[in-house]
């Protein structure tokens, strides 16, 4: 054994070798080098193998299993199942000082909790003495025993994913240092444990990918250049091991910027002044006149030609410089007649034909163009939008609006006529309905579901559409949570807002609260049973990590409702959203569930609320809110506090609290787990009130009651049945009538003369929009890899579809759904040629390949045939579902083409089917 690496100017060493393993004292000088008290080094760059090389020289190898790949250069890939490099036992004998780093590459969809390398033991499926490194909420700690002994040097962010890092914790003289890229990120004195004190010495749970924790995840990403050391490496060694990732990081970051379509400006950019990976970056401008180094551009005047220019991106990072170059042509600008016209042009009054409520008018247009309007009946639309609907039984009224639109000396005028609907007639409160989600098990459960109660009863309910979802969300994550319903102060509309989030197949927790969805899910009802398609909302701005369980309260004082939901709020110099935060309670004002007030604080007081629900009761709104031992005494527990101003804002340093606490420790008191997601009710006959918990580790939804709020008394009923598995919802109380349509369904579909209820034609084209050629308005969109061409719609086999539109078959007891396609040889099973709800016509059939087919399937009585080329090839007896209304889409799965879709509402006869192919 060759003690080469263990050559010191001036040092102390003490070395034994024992049936257990060497062990290793060392005190160094500062001249040491970077082989100098070397324990373990693994260059992890080789080819193949499952021992990994110690280069240390003391032949501690290391041994790879699991799902593993060799990289080369690119060092060893661990795939997130198993993977992982084992140490020899022992590897911290000895130690008091101690130096561990590695470069490591994070995918970006690693879950949590990992650990980079863990060192130390196991007992009982927990960590028993270890010393550890993970890039959630970067950090590292040594520890005696499990977690609860843990000694902790904590970056306070979490460590930046798809991109290598150099990851260094030093632990000297009681002081643990953490390095990322040679920069110290944060530093911790009064460490007590040494590294050869944990387990005595004997360690035999050594990994690098792996936890101590067994039920921890395994490292997904990319690993190389592992090293142990005997000392506390100096903060120019630790920038030394740095320098292989951190002189790249400028070039990388840079590289990665993106402005868009820089070659057409005409509004100023947003220029970034800190990268996901780190960089700061600073611009320069070669026209400063025309765009500014922030990005603030000023157009030529109309008619002098457009001007290009040069903007130099200058990233930084660890003393290393990067520079990137955009070229930046600014247009010249439009004349004022221009702005004006077109700013007219873009109003949108919604509903203009079918008014129910106030309305949202704006004060300026596109390019500063200012509006004022002005109304000719302000008794039934003001010119600021508010609506006075004419007396139930009355006949709708007109109201004309015009506005005026300015820039500079430019003016110009538009008119709008609106028809303004009496009010509904007032009807008693007999039922209940509620929309729910029911977990993350599968892409059905985290959608919306409907319940409606037995009667006048809110403990015992049946699910509506056989417990499958009624409404599917199609935008952003494709995963819908939380649905709040709102009935309009005039009782004949109701909104549905929810959370744009998919935990089933999505990025994860971590992801989800840092960088998750800043949109509001929103549809539109006027009856409970026929909503409106989807509106994907952006409400909250780029420091939000998240925009979670929005709920709504109408406020009569401003005739506007109030929106509320909870975020993470990041620094806005942490474009990344890699620093520490808390989420808090967020609101904005709105009329129409379109157009949204720029946010702000509701309910911050200091630390994590989420989940907050309103109830109106006397002058008080009452406030339910899913708090972590902040304004009440109780863990994960309900608070329950009011306030006379629904939009009272309570924050840090406010006291007392404009919202009074009234109650806190609900579910402590009455033995249950840990709950969140609360949604209020008073019950139909005034006597009690109504929370529904949602115990979320075990149970879903509990009923609490209570004969009073201002003096609650809580109790679970014990006699109640709630829909299957609910969780985070709304329960709206509904009249008699609501409550039977809600159980009858939508009325079936309608088709035009012939039955068609949509036809789409999928050759030619650009776009992802495709019409209907049916007349009927129905819409369908291409998603994932579909391209568009002479020959129709191209599926690329991975994520691609056509998506249609919802209610395609609704209510009916026959349908006929026809398509021509094109099945490359290539094609995997399985795939869908078409679904509508729970009607598939899939792969299983082997269908030719590599030339057209014109597929039919009809379905009535029981009975689906399916039909190639008009020859019946399938009959299908004794079907007993009747399509639902779920997720339509054609093509899922599907490598091939397809120039033809049509959906009928009735069943094609014999001839009419031959007559498809031609």
């Amino acid at each position: 054994m060759s003690f080469r690496h263990l050559t010191f100017t001036s040092a102390l060493v003490a070395v034994a070798l024992t049936a257990a393993g060497l062990a290793i004292s060392v005190t160094t000088s500062s001249a040491a080098t970077l082989d100098d008290g070397l324990v373990v080094h693994y260059d992890l760059t080789q080819a193949s193998g499952t021992t990994v090389p110690d280069t240390s020289g003391f032949g501690r190898d290391g041994t790879v299993s699991g799902d593993t790949a060799w990289l080369g250069a690119e060092g060893l890939r661990l795939g997130g199942t198993n993977g992982h490099v084992r140490l020899p036992d022992n590897v911290l004998r000895g130690l008091t000082d101690v130096t561990v780093s590695v470069q490591v590459e994070i995918a970006a969809d690693q879950p949590v909790p990992y650990f980079l390398w863990g060192l130390g033991n196991t007992l009982d499926n927990s960590g028993n003495g270890y010393l550890f490194a993970t890039g959630d909420q970067f950090r590292a700690s040594i520890a005696t025993g499990n977690w609860s002994t843990e000694q902790t040097v904590d970056s306070g962010r979490n460590l930046a994913r798809g991109s290598w890092r150099t990851i260094t914790y030093t632990l000297g003289s009681g002081t643990a240092i953490l390095y990322e890229d040679g920069v110290a990120v944060a530093r911790k004195t009064g460490v007590t444990i040494t590294p050869g004190s944990i387990g005595g010495g004997t360690t035999t749970a050594n990994h690098l990918g792996r936890s101590v924790y067994p039920l921890d995840q395994h490292l997904k990403g990319k690993i190389r250049d592992f090293r142990l050391y005997g000392r506390a490496l100096s903060a120019g060694e630790a920038r030394e091991l740095g320098k292989g990732t951190a002189a790249g990081r400028p070039a990388a970051d840079v590289a990665a910027l993106n402005l868009g379509n820089t070659s057409a400006v005409t509004e100023n950019l947003t220029l970034p002044t800190r990268t996901p990976g780190g960089s700061v970056i600073s611009w320069e401008s070669s026209r400063p006149s025309v765009m500014s180094a922030t990005g603030v551009v000023t157009r030529p005047a109309p008619r002098t030609g457009d001007v290009t220019l040069t903007l130099t991106a200058t990233a930084t990072y660890a003393g290393y410089t990067a520079t990137r170059d955009f070229a930046v042509t600014v247009l010249e600008d439009i004349t004022d007649r221009q702005k004006v016209d077109n700013a007219l042009k873009a109003i949108v009054i919604h509903d203009e034909d079918a008014i129910r409520g106030n309305i949202t008018l704006p004060v300026k247009g596109a390019r500063d163009v200012k509006f004022t309007w002005q109304s000719s009946d302000p008794g039934v639309v003001t010119a600021t939008g508010e609506v006075t609907r004419p007396p139930a039984g009355s006949r709708p009224r007109l109201a004309r609006l015009s506005v005026k639109a300015t820039k500079g000396y430019t003016t110009g005028t538009r008119y709008f006529t609106l028809t303004v609907l009496p009010l509904p007639r007032k009807a008693a409160m007999e039922g209940y309905m509620f929309a729910y989600f029911t977990g993350e098990a599968s892409e059905d459960t985290e959608q919306v579901h409907f319940a409606v109660s037995r009667g006048n009863d809110p403990l015992h309910w049946d699910e509506l559409n056989g417990g499958r979802p009624v409404l599917r969300s199609k935008h952003g994550e494709a995963g819908v949570r939380d649905p709040f319903i709102i009935r309009s102060p005039e009782g004949d509309r109701f909104f549905l807002v929810a959370t744009d989030l998919q935990i089933h197949d999505g990025r994860g927790w971590d992801a989800a609260m840092r960088h998750g969805s800043r949109y509001l899910e929103i549809w539109e009802s006027t009856d409970l049973v026929t909503w409106s398609e989807q509106r994907h909302v952006l409400v909250s701005d780029a420091t939000a990590g998240m925009t979670w369980a929005p709920e709504a309260t109408y406020d009569p004082l401003i005739g506007a409702y109030v929106v509320y939901w909870a975020s993470n709020v990041y620094s806005a110099a942490d474009p990344g959203h890699t620093g520490s935060t808390y989420p808090r309670m967020m609101y904005s004002t709105t009329r129409d569930f379109r157009t949204f007030t720029t946010p702000q604080v509701w309910n911050d007081p200091g630390s994590g609320v989420i989940d907050s629900t309103v109830l109106k009761e006397g002058e008080y709104y009452y406030r339910f809110t899913t708090d972590e031992k902040v304004i009440g005494s109780c863990t994960r527990d309900i608070v329950l506090e009011r306030s006379k101003d629904l939009r009272a804002v309570d924050l840090p340093g406010t006291g007392p609290r404009n919202w009074e606490l009234v109650d806190d420790c609900v579910r402590t008191r009455l033995g249950t787990d840990w709950v969140e997601g609360p949604t209020a009710f008073k019950s139909n006959d005034g006597s009690k009130f109504y929370v529904f918990m949602d115990e979320t580790p075990r149970r879903g939804y509990l009923p609490f009651v209570t004969d009073s709020l201002e003096n609650p008394n809580w109790s679970i009923p014990a006699d109640y049945q709630l829909p299957v598995k609910p969780r985070h919802g709304t329960v709206l109380p509904v009249s008699k009538a609501e409550l039977e349509r809600l159980r009858q369904g939508p009325p079936p579909v309608r088709g035009n003369k012939k039955g068609v209820v949509a036809d789409y034609d999928l050759t030619g084209g650009t776009g992802s929009a495709i019409a209907d050629r049916s007349g009927n308005g129905r819409t369908a969109t291409i998603r994932g890899d579909v391209g568009r061409s002479p020959a129709g719609l191209v599926f690329g086999g991975t994520d691609g579809q056509l998506q249609l539109p919802d209610n395609l078959t609704t209510g009916l007891d026959g349908l006929t759904v026809s398509a021509q396609v094109w099945i490359d040889s290539a094609q995997r099973t399985p795939y869908s040629l078409w679904d509508l709800g729970e009607l598939d016509v899939g792969g299983e059939q082997a269908l030719p390949r590599g030339n057209w087919h014109t597929i039919t399937c009809t379905l009535s009585n029981g009975t689906a045939r399916l039909f190639d080329n008009a020859v019946e090839f399938a009959k299908f007896d004794g079907v007993t579902v009747n399509p639902h209304d779920t997720s339509n889409s054609a093509g899922r799965y599907l490598k091939g083409k397809m120039r033809r879709l049509t959906v009928w509402n009735r069943v094609l006869t014999t001839q009419e089917i031959a007559a498809l192919r031609r």
